[in-house]
Order: C-alpha cells, then structure tokens, then sequence
C-alpha cells in the first residue's frame, strides 16, 4: 500500500473576501507540481461564500464536476435550463462534455454556504453535457459507509462518466468500519469532514486529506464523532 497525506493547514488557500477557498490541489493561482491530482480526482474546493454573493456565469468543458453543500444554500443557474436550489444533504453532478455555462450563487442573504467542489477527469471526452442533484437522506446509514456516486446509472446516488466511487460516512465514537475497492487499480482519497479519525493507522482530524492505492481494503476507525468521504478514482486514466 501506498500512501500520501494532505494536513488542513497544507492547503492551497485563496480568500477573496466574499469567497474562502481552500485547495486540496492545484488550482487557479495555487500551483503545487506535488499537488496536481490524485489519479483522476482533479480538484477538492472547500468553498465558504458570504451571504448574497457567488460565481457569476462561467464555463466548463470535459470535466465531471460534483458539489456537495455542507452548509447553507447554494442557488445554480445554467443554459441547459436548470434552475434550482441545491442544499446541505445534496449532491450535484455536472457532465460538462461538450460544453456548459453556469453560475452559482449563495441563496442565503443572513449566513454563509459551506460546499465541496470537486472535479473528476471524465474516462469520455465531448458528451452532451448533463446535470443531476439528489438528496442523500434516503441513503444514509448510521455508523456505515453508504455511496453516493457510481459510474452506473441504476446505482444509488448519482452517476458520471469515470470509473470511480463516492462513499460517505457518519460514525459516532470508537466506530471501526472498512472499505473495500471496486477496482484493482483504483485508488482512495479520504477527506475527513468533522471529527478524528485513522485511516490504516494515520491520525487524521477535520479537513485532512489522505490517498491510498496499490490496496484492496482500507480500515477507518473513528475515534470520536466523524463524518468522512471517500473518493475512489483510477489511478492511472
């Protein structure tokens, strides 16, 4: 097994005033050559946007874009019609493809919203953009693992065009679990939410990051109340 460690305070951080950014990996002007990627997990944004404020209309193009709001309201807009609220419990997924422009927006005008950002390097190039958002409640298991995205369709939570897979978990104290890859050749990128946990022996507290690959199973145990995701991309794509 293979491992590496993102510590919070190693971060990429950008403060714009009405937006907070913290980058796992390179992105805009954070440009780290040790920080690039992990596999096909390309960019992990942990965005704090004041009240009221937001990203004006923008584009995107052959990227598999996923938002997870972990607090608040955030509103989004594009020009394949959609127009919607998305809110903590939620996730997003955007197939950019050939092409899409949208915006988002903190709905709320008293709090800020907290949200992930996450972009995944699609295994297909040029498709017809798409979009979908789902609420997570109905798949929420106490003190387990329980996913949230897949490459197929038919899969609980929402799909995109790569051969990876998005676990969540919420574990009271001394909870131990473990999780087992999909594929030979994937690898593992746990982003601890809230809380203290280890991963395969590695102390990790609130917004650490770990990868792990050349592996078929990792062990996390919580030693207080946790939440964690789970990113399982290729390694190689």
């Amino acid at each position: 097994m293979k491992t590496v460690i993102h510590k919070a305070n190693t971060r990429g951080h950008a403060n714009h005033g009405w937006l907070n950014s913290y980058h796992s990996f390179s992105f805009a002007n954070y440009q780290n050559t040790e920080r690039m990627n992990f596999g096909a997990l390309r960019v992990l944004n942990d965005d704090t946007v004041s009240e009221g404020r937001g990203f004006g209309t923008h584009p995107h193009q052959n990227m598999e874009i996923i938002s997870i709001p972990l607090k608040g309201d955030l509103q989004h807009q594009d020009n394949m019609g959609n127009a919607t609220i998305i809110k903590q419990g939620d996730i997003q997924v955007m197939s950019a493809g050939t092409g899409i422009m949208h915006s988002e927006y903190n709905k709320n005008k008293d709090r800020a919203v907290e949200f992930l950002q996450i972009w995944i390097i699609p295994n297909k190039t040029n498709v017809k953009p798409r979009y979908d958002q789902i609420s997570l409640k109905e798949l929420e298991k106490p003190n387990s693992l329980y996913q949230i995205l897949s490459p197929n369709a038919n899969d609980a939570g929402v799909w995109i065009y790569q051969d990876a897979w998005f676990n969540l978990g919420t574990f009271t104290e001394d909870t131990t679990t473990s999780y087992a890859l999909n594929k030979k050749d994937n690898g593992v990128y746990a982003f601890v939410l809230e809380g203290n946990v280890s991963i395969e022996g590695e102390q990790l507290s609130k917004r650490d990051g770990i990868g792990l690959w050349e592996t078929d199973n990792i062990a996390i145990n919580a030693s207080k109340n946790s939440k964690v995701l789970l990113i399982e991309v290729p390694m190689v794509f």
